[in-house]
């Protein structure tokens, strides 16, 4: 986390939680989703502006994380900004390996993760369980993911997507507790 995040929450702890104003899809693209947008429905039926700022983008990696009930946010100052996501929490990229070994695995928010396990759901898409935690792997990817398989570094396991946000503990939109 910033430093700087790290002393707005400091100075104002009892900043409300947002929710629904920020999603990340299962290519790693990060949306705002403004009341129109979220007015029009779901994400991601109803998606929002994809953020495309740099440094914004850059802001937001560094201060991605989750909560202890698998709600992923943003921390963003004082205001913790849930993210709706699309797939998983994680959208793996890989890179081609050297030596016959598996490819390199990297989140969307440029960190390094080491696979542990790997998934398919119904649709045949591809997920990792890694040291960071779950994710999609990214569709460009599928090329070197497949070689991965074909070459007995990952044996994915079928499971429905529905099951994977229990399994892996992580909710797909977080909302507040009727409660709170």
């Amino acid at each position: 986390m910033d430093e700087i995040v790290a002393a707005a929450l400091r100075k104002w702890p009892n900043v409300p939680h947002c929710h629904g104003w920020l999603a990340l899809d299962a290519r790693g693209d990060w949306y705002m989703r403004d009341d129109r947008t979220q007015a029009a429905g779901p994400f991601p039926q109803a998606r929002g502006s994809r953020i495309t700022h740099d440094k914004l983008l850059a802001f937001i990696a560094r201060n991605y994380m989750a909560d202890g009930d698998g709600g992923w946010y943003f921390q963003n100052g004082p205001q913790r900004v849930y993210v709706d996501l699309e797939a998983a929490p994680w959208v793996w990229r890989l890179d081609a390996p050297t030596g016959g070994e598996a490819p390199a695995v990297t989140s969307h928010t440029g960190l390094p993760a080491r696979a542990l396990g790997a998934w398919l759901d119904e649709a045949g898409r591809l997920y990792l369980e890694t040291d960071l935690g779950f994710g999609i792997v990214h569709t460009l990817d599928m090329g070197l993911a497949a070689d991965a398989v074909e070459a007995g570094h990952w044996l994915p396991r079928e499971l429905g997507f529905a099951e994977m946000p229990q399994r892996f503990g992580y909710r797909l939109a977080p909302r507040p507790s009727a409660g709170g």
